[in-house]
């Protein structure tokens, strides 16, 4: 019997840090907190963006994630592609948020399922899902605030 060398490919993930912003040092209890910080980003977009905000164990933001950039009413987020950032920077907890260009921050089906599988796969993981918020014009919309992350 004759064996064949089969040569498998080796992988090293690292985390690349792109710059520091002044969120490095802010700790995030509330959602009032994540809207302070996201919405001067978020408002005034013609397009959803969806971001991932790393925690260490004391709510601490240790980064920032732009996962996904899409069209006036949606962003196709893969729960894969939020925790993978999470995961790099060794974050204990996270907040992910989006905004609504049309201004109303109120939540749609496919807001509410994709929260749903984000926390499925965060407890997976074993990473805190805090929140889920949408920034509109007029405010936001907290899952969490709203009873919906239990």
């Amino acid at each position: 019997m004759q064996h064949r060398t089969t040569y498998i490919p080796r992988f090293r993930i690292s985390l690349v840090r792109e710059t520091r912003g002044t969120y490095t040092e802010q700790k995030l209890s509330s959602s009032a907190d994540a809207d302070r910080l996201l919405r001067p980003m978020l408002q005034d977009l013609d397009r959803e963006h969806f971001i991932v905000i790393g925690l260490d164990a004391k709510n601490a933001v240790i980064g920032m994630n732009t996962v996904s950039i899409g069209s006036l009413t949606l962003a196709i987020v893969h729960p894969r592609e939020v925790c993978k950032p999470l995961i790099l920077m060794n974050a204990a907890g996270f907040i992910c948020a989006h905004n609504h260009p049309s201004g109303d921050p109120t939540p749609s089906s496919e807001d509410r399922q994709l929260t749903t599988r984000l926390k499925q796969a965060a407890d997976i993981l074993g990473i805190r899902m805090l929140d889920h918020v949408i920034i509109g014009e007029s405010g936001h919309y907290s899952f969490a605030d709203n009873g919906c992350l239990s």
